[in-house]
Parts: C-alpha cells; structure tokens; sequence
C-alpha cells in the first residue's frame, strides 16, 4: 500500500468521523425557575435542526442523557404541509439544567397509548370542535348548531368538559352520546352557553364586549401525540360600527390545565385610517365565586361550585402583563381587558380544573399552579443547541 492510498484512507476516515459528528446535536436546557416545571415542551426549529441534513423533521430522534428515547412530534405550524419544528417533553427540577442528543432515524409512527392531546371537528354534533390533553377537555360550537331545531345556540364561548382520568374520552363519549352522566370518567357539568365560558374572547368598544358568532371553519395543524392546535374562522361581526373578522388558534400541550389562544384579527377599514383594538377575554359568572387577579403577574383566577353537585372548579386567564388595561364585568362575565397590538394579534391563556381530578384539590392549589404558569411564561426553558463533540 503506498502512501497515496493511506492517504487517501485516513482522509475519507476523517470525513466519516465529521459527518457523524455534524449528524448529532447536543441540547442544552436549563429551568431559570427557583420551582419543579413538569411536562415542559422544549421545541426545536428546522433552522436549529439544518445541520443535521435531514428535511424530513417526522424523522428527529431525542434521547435523554441516560440514552432514553424521548416522543416527539414534528409540527406544521403555517399549514403548509412542512413541518417547521420538533417538540418533546421533559421534567425540571428547581434551577436545573438537562442535555439532551438529537439524532435522525427512521420516521416516526406512532401507537394510540402515546396520544396525550387531540382535537377534532364533530360534524355528527351540529359542527363542534373538540380537543382535549390528558388534564382537560373542551369544545367550541359551529355553525350547524345555529339553525337547530331543538335547542339553537349562537355562541363563540368555550365549554367545559371535567374528567378524572388521563386518557382521551372524546371520541367515546360522543360516541355513547351520554357526556351528561358521570360514568367514572366525568361528564359535561358545565353550561357555557351565551357567557365566555372558559377563556372566550370579544372586543371591548363603547363601554361593552362585542362577540362573533359560531366558527364556520375549522383546520387542524397538529394532533397530537404532545400537542393539538387548530384553527378556527369566524365571520366578521359588529364592533361599535366597525366590521372585524377573526381567526383564532387554540394550542393545547399534554401535561397543562391552560390552553394558549391567539386571535388574529382583521378590522375593515378605511385606507389610513388607524384603530385600537382592546380585547375582553372572560369566565363565566357563577354565584359564590371566589375571584383575585394579580395584574403584575398576568393572571386572573377563580374558584365555584359546578353544576349538579358535582364538585368544585378553578378558572383562570393567564395574559402578559404589558398588554393588561383593566379587569372588568359584564351580566354573564368577569372579563380581562388587553391592548391588541398593532399586528392585531392577541396571546393569552385559559384553562381550569376539578378537585376530584386529584390535580387542584383547593383554591390554595390553583392559584400557586396559576402562578407558577404565568412565571414559566414569562421565563421559558433556556435552550442551547450545539453539534456534538
């Protein structure tokens, strides 16, 4: 063997050494937070991903530092049938800091035991969207139920639906069409009706909260295993004069008791001529209710009594604090004012809990989660991404 030949070896041993290491990216994460962060979702851009020169992202892998093999989802999030992130979960510790190894592999497929989020377009319920998480579950009413015959309802409200186990009822219980009765799992006990409900939205002009009507489409962007989020598109309605159409996004992660809603809004007006919008997001009035709201923070939340003696629940609205104006009511409401910037997108959270979920058992509970929520907002996960060495 002559020394071209060596050479030659050594050089393409080299390259495969480097392309192994290109192929392998260390994560760094770290919880700023002096307090314990279940279930965070950590994600991951196509942009950090690149350098492992896979385009098909259904295809990243995650292991943990003890080489556990982590779920993950890869997600659409302009609806363009390219995923442009990967999310996973990982537990935190007070101050803690965990590394973790991204790789390529084969493309993931997944079992139904995995599933911890879904949503779905009911169109056998007069046009419901529901979604759920292995804590909570809702459901949005479309426009088929405008026009029903026995019991009509025009509403953009969020309902409730309670339940006590972590794994994903939707599907069964509209199957048995028995959701009103408690058979071991939870029930529909909450009526939402023409109220917000929990973490429905208007805009706050003249002095009162103008509302749309039922969405009239629907589209989902992820489904789960971790995440489910959707849109859902309304016709432009009334504000105080002013035509105003919106979108909303509904983002829910398994493992949390609040959803993450986004409003994009688009006000017709005349050329050149500016508007301010304030959005008024709320909860449901219900009497003997106990309300606080922290406005440093960004969080309003309360805590009732539910319907047919079924327990106690805690609501809450999560929201930056920059945007807050005012807390406020309306007859069915106890409503957050917040500035929409000038994008015309408003960011807030919503969610709840029931104390025989074994999750909040008292309103001391609820609030410290809520608190807790609002930091972890404000202070995300650090993370660093970096090839493999």
């Amino acid at each position: 063997m002559n020394k071209y030949t060596v050479s030659a070896i050594f050089a393409l041993a080299t390259s495969a050494v480097c392309w192994a290491q290109a192929n392998t990216l260390t994560i760094k994460a770290t919880n700023k937070l002096p307090f314990a962060r279940p279930s965070q979702t950590l994600e991951l851009s196509a942009h950090q991903l690149a350098p492992l020169g896979e385009n098909d992202l259904s295809k990243i892998r995650v292991k943990d530092a003890t080489g556990t093999p982590l779920l993950c989802q890869a997600i659409d999030c302009d609806g363009d049938y390219t995923p442009d992130i990967v999310i996973f979960q990982a537990d935190f510790g007070p101050g803690e800091t965990k590394t973790f190894t991204v790789s390529t592999g084969s493309k993931w497929t997944y079992r139904t035991d995995q599933f911890k989020a879904y949503g779905r377009f009911v169109r056998e319920r007069f046009d419901d969207f529901a979604w759920e998480n292995d804590k909570i579950a809702h459901r949005m009413y479309g426009k088929a139920l405008e026009t029903w015959a026995r019991e009509p309802l025009s509403s953009s409200t969020v309902d409730i639906w309670s339940k006590r186990t972590t794994r994903l009822v939707i599907n069964d219980w509209y199957m048995t069409d028995d959701y009103h009765t408690d058979h071991g799992e939870g029930a529909d006990f909450y009526s939402a009706g023409l109220s917000r409900g929990c973490g429905g939205n208007g805009l706050w002009a003249e002095d009162r909260l103008w509302v749309s009507r039922n969405f009239v489409n629907s589209r989902v962007l992820a489904n789960g295993p971790i995440r489910v989020m959707f849109e859902l598109t309304y016709e432009p309605f009334d504000v105080a004069g002013i035509s105003v159409a919106e979108v909303k996004r509904i983002t829910l992660d398994a493992g949390h008791n609040l959803d993450r809603f986004q409003s994009f809004y688009k006000p017709y007006t005349r050329p050149g001529q500016p508007i301010q919008l304030t959005c008024g997001t709320g909860l449901k009035k219900v009497p003997g209710e106990q309300i606080e709201l922290n406005a440093e923070r960004g969080w309003l939340v309360k805590w009732e009594k539910m319907e047919k003696n079924a327990g106690n629940q805690g609501l809450a609205l999560v929201f930056d604090p920059t945007q807050f104006v005012k807390q406020t009511e309306d007859a069915r409401n106890v409503l957050v004012l917040l500035k929409v910037p000038t994008n015309n997108v408003v960011t807030y959270w919503a969610g709840f809990c029931w104390d025989k979920a074994a999750q909040y058992p008292t309103f001391d509970s609820w609030k410290k989660y809520i608190d807790e929520f609002a930091q972890a907002i404000q202070t995300p996960i650090e993370v660093s991404v970096e090839s493999a060495k």
